[in-house]
């Protein structure tokens, strides 16, 4: 054996481990990719797909029941928080929203899509005053 043998294989040595170093790691990462059955860890998959006739039918929710909103011209009744720099659709908007988050549903439909301190009022209002 001559000096290119023995150099020869002192580069290869380490070539062949990369490259298993190389195929465990891809093995790892295909591995990972697996998937489960449906259900899961440790739960048995689903049965087989449920026919349209066997699914349950849903019950639509009953509609929300609804208060009338404050006239245009009523100061509300005054809020936790001061809101005395605001302007009156503001105020309303934010009482109706508030209302709204604790118990029916409050809100001036044509006011909400055309005033937009009332709209905010009543978004403000019914996010700050409902419960945590």
């Amino acid at each position: 054996m001559g000096p290119f043998f023995a150099v020869h294989s002192r580069i290869a040595a380490p070539r062949a481990t990369s490259i298993a170093a190389l195929a465990a790691s891809m093995l790892l990462v295909l591995a990972g990719c697996a998937t489960t059955p449906t259900g899961g860890l440790g739960v048995p998959p689903s049965s087989p797909a449920a026919t349209p006739e066997q699914l349950p039918t849903p019950t639509p929710a009953p509609p929300q029941p609804t208060a009338p909103p404050l006239p245009r011209n009523v100061e509300p009744p005054p809020p936790k928080m001061n809101l005395s720099g605001f302007p009156l659709p503001y105020r309303q908007g934010y009482a109706d929203g508030c209302a709204s988050a604790t118990g029916a549903e409050r809100k001036d439909a044509t006011r909400f899509s055309s005033d937009m301190n009332y709209r905010t009022g009543w978004t403000d209002g019914r996010a700050l005053c409902k419960p945590k």
